[in-house]
């Protein structure tokens, strides 16, 4: 059964919380124009700087429905659920404090974390590359499926859509949300087609004037192709999708990143500063990127899907008279 969020929203997508990149400002202004913002709660350095961003969010959003009438899309945070991340207990009790009402898992789906969420009314997005995966998070309890499908930026999966859509529908039955090369409304009408209930989407909204991306990565995107994206372990040491470009700017060869052991950043560094600096110089993006050729503030992309996917439907909508 979907929840009662997406009948109130502009178009059927969620922004993804992208590492580094997705601020207050850009998740304000998804929520603002009818699109679930997100963001990652370590993209603030601080525990406390990530409630501060929390209030700024909730404060933002209170105001612009007193002033406006409308309602705001939700706001989500993911949290990433792994034993090498000693903040998540703290972020989750700010969650918990300020009743965020989506938290996006990603590295472990854990049932005390779901049920700490359920017990505000709270709802638990899970990212899975593979069945395995989904089947632990189902049985953890959550309330959604993020499929990463293949070409997706960041921590991607290596499955087609239409497969990993259908494998996971036969056994899971709450909302489905597909994430993969999903850079424009026709993008998001397919996703439907497919069995999602809602499109995830990340490289669009890098490209956008609120984004916390650098104006070079932005250029990045626009000049770059489907063939551009490098799939490879050396980054992170988890499978991720990267600009060709970015990779080569820091001398990382191809022989280089067909390799799965993680490249050397710096011993003084510890593991989570190192993420931190890989990232930032070594950018990601997903495959979607063919169809990105401009910056754009993010009410005006919205607009613009919002347009792109209704032409979809009237299309889907022929084609069935057409055919039926």
């Amino acid at each position: 059964m979907k929840p009662n969020f997406i009948n109130n929203l502009s178009i059927p997508a969620i922004a993804a919380p992208l590492f580094l990149i997705s601020g207050p400002k850009l998740v304000i202004e998804c929520c603002k124009n009818g699109v679930v913002g997100t963001f990652p709660a370590l993209n603030h350095r601080t525990t406390e700087g990530f409630e501060q961003w929390v209030i700024e969010i909730k404060e933002a959003l209170a105001s612009f429905e007193k002033e406006t009438g409308k309602k705001a899309a939700p706001f989500g945070v993911n949290l990433i659920v792994h034993p090498t991340n000693p903040r998540v207990q703290p972020d989750l009790e700010i969650c918990m404090k300020h009743q965020v009402p989506l938290i996006i898992t990603s590295l472990g789906a854990v049932s005390d974390l779901v049920d700490a969420v359920h017990s505000y009314g709270g709802l638990v997005y899970h990212d899975i590359i593979k069945r395995r995966h989904a089947e632990k998070a189902a049985e953890a309890g959550v309330d959604g499926l993020i499929l990463v499908a293949a070409g997706a930026g960041g921590h991607a999966g290596i499955l087609n859509p239409i497969a990993l859509v259908n494998e996971i529908k036969q056994f899971f039955h709450k909302t489905i949300l597909l994430s993969g090369c999903i850079s424009n409304g026709n993008d998001v009408a397919s996703a439907l087609q497919m069995g999602a209930d809602l499109a995830y989407m990340g490289t669009r909204f890098i490209n956008t004037t609120e984004s916390l991306a650098d104006e070079a990565y932005q250029e990045m995107i626009i000049n770059s192709k489907a063939e551009d994206i490098v799939y490879t372990a050396a980054v992170s040491g988890v499978n991720a999708s990267f600009l060709r470009p970015s990779l080569e700017a820091m001398g990382i060869t191809e022989d280089l990143w067909s390799k799965s052991k993680k490249i050397d950043f710096g011993s003084e560094l510890d593991a989570a500063k190192a993420e931190a600096k890989a990232w930032k110089t070594i950018w990601s993006a997903g495959q979607g990127v063919t169809s990105i050729q401009d910056v754009q503030p993010t009410k005006e992309l919205i607009d613009q899907l919002i347009k792109e996917f209704k032409v979809a439907l009237s299309l889907q909508k022929k084609n069935f008279d057409t055919y039926c």
